[in-house]
């Protein structure tokens, strides 16, 4: 088991247990995260999943694919360290 924290816009951090396979998507709708819109229910569609992954993860993250890169690039706010969660 993983536990994942989500920290929204103002700071407040929420922790989820996450069960291995499961993503970070599924994890913030299962737990009722706010924030995590995931309007296509994680088929890398719509990037409404879109998150900011800590850089002490990073690079266990590891770097987008592409179709992922595809759908951060139509987004207004992407950084870096962006990528989708589902």
């Amino acid at each position: 088991m993983t536990r994942i924290v989500y920290v929204d816009s103002d700071g407040k951090e929420t922790a989820a247990d996450a069960d291995n396979g499961v993503s970070v998507m599924e994890t913030a709708m299962s737990s009722n995260i706010d924030g995590i819109l995931a309007e296509c229910g994680g088929a890398c569609a719509c990037a409404t999943c879109h998150v900011y992954v800590d850089e002490k993860v990073l690079a266990i993250v590891g770097k987008p694919d592409e179709l992922e890169q595809f759908m951060l690039d139509f987004n207004d706010n992407t950084q870096p360290d962006s990528r989708l969660s589902c």
